[in-house]
């Protein structure tokens, strides 16, 4: 089934009010944007704006206008249980997708509290929160870091990682993930009226094509983003961390994936739900860089050769991660469309020009 006929299909599913958790962040943001632009779901976007961005709400908001959806947006800590609990009691939610979390892997080692509190603890309430409102489908965004370090490098770059590999994170934020997971691996098992699917993100990179969204986030972490300022001056060198690697070229590999085909599998993990039992799912492309490769990749999208400098490894960070996305593409219509690195980059680029910071 091509794109054009599954979205016509589905415009007769039934409307539901979708709770996104982080919906004025970076991802959680693109995923929104899909939702105004291909259903009639009310949609309800719950961000306290530490990560998230009112410039992003604005833009959501002139795109619900224009397809005369409905959008809400509620400022709001997810720390805060009682406003939390009081907000699900007086509002009827359908599905909640969960993308609102900590997620800098070096300070997750240096600072692990502030993610056992803020990733897993605040989503074991909010998984509380929606059965005991009967909020019956809960889409949770994961992360390639709960599988830890591989075992055997080299097999992964032509396998990938599976859903049913073993999860041994090597960092606080991994964990914090996995237990979040686990929160909701025990509550469907509890509860069987309750359902999830857990969407193990690889790499995230790139931008809204059409140059509306994209990420925003202050002192960036992921290479890619990182590789982008440093193309436009933003910085005025980027470092490598770590050229000991036992990988080709020394340095990490890693599965990019288009923000815009993570964003669908969330659709497609929305839909798949309403026939079917709880589940994970990895998203990537099922091959990887390696971080030298990127930044030669953005030097040549761009055009300019920027300084880059090799520094020592960081704490927590795992020498090779690639999915193998083997199961989402097989019992759900996920298809990846921005499957081209010189395209990630490009967008990044882009947005990048355009972002005025």
């Amino acid at each position: 089934m091509i794109e054009k006929e599954r979205i016509a299909v589905r415009k007769n599913i039934k409307k539901q009010h979708i709770l996104v958790t982080g919906g004025a962040g970076y991802i959680g943001s693109h995923v929104v944007k899909l939702l105004l632009e291909e259903s009639q779901h009310e949609i309800t976007i719950l961000d306290n704006l530490s990560t998230g961005f009112q410039e992003t709400v604005d833009a959501l908001m002139q795109i619900a206008k224009e397809h005369c959806r409905s959008l809400e947006f509620i400022q709001k800590d997810l720390s805060d249980w009682k406003e939390i609990a009081t907000l699900m009691q007086n509002n009827t939610y359908d599905a909640i997708m969960h993308f609102a979390a900590s997620l800098v892997v070096p300070e997750s080692v240096e600072n692990p509290l502030k993610y056992y509190l803020n990733n897993t603890a605040n989503t074991a309430n909010l998984v509380k929160c929606a059965v005991e409102n009967n909020v019956r489908n809960f889409i949770f965004s994961s992360t390639a870091a709960t599988y830890g370090e591989p075992d055997s490098c080299l097999v992964d770059l032509q396998t990938g990682l599976k859903e049913s590999d073993p999860a041994d994170p090597i960092n606080p934020y991994g964990m914090s993930k996995l237990m979040s997971e686990k929160i909701l691996k025990d509550t469907a098992f509890a509860y069987p009226d309750f359902k999830y699917i857990i969407l193990r993100y690889f790499n995230v990179a790139g931008s809204d094509p059409d140059g509306h969204i994209g990420q925003s986030t202050h002192n960036a972490t992921l290479l890619i983003k990182v590789a982008a300022e440093t193309a436009v001056g933003k910085r005025k060198k980027m470092y490598i961390f770590g050229e000991d690697y036992p990988t080709p070229d020394g340095t990490g590999i890693r599965d990019y994936i288009h923000v815009v085909d993570l964003a669908r599998a969330h659709i497609e993990a929305l839909h798949y739900l309403d026939e079917n039992e709880s589940d994970i799912f990895n998203v990537g492309y099922g091959k990887g860089f390696s971080v030298k490769e990127v930044i030669e990749t953005m030097k040549k999208v761009s055009g300019v050769d920027f300084s880059v400098e090799i520094k020592e490894r960081r704490a927590g960070d795992p020498a090779i991660l690639i999915a193998n996305n083997t199961k989402i593409k097989q019992v759900t219509s996920w298809r990846p469309q921005y499957d081209d690195l010189e395209v990630i980059c490009k967008t990044t680029l882009e947005w990048e020009k355009k972002l005025k910071r």
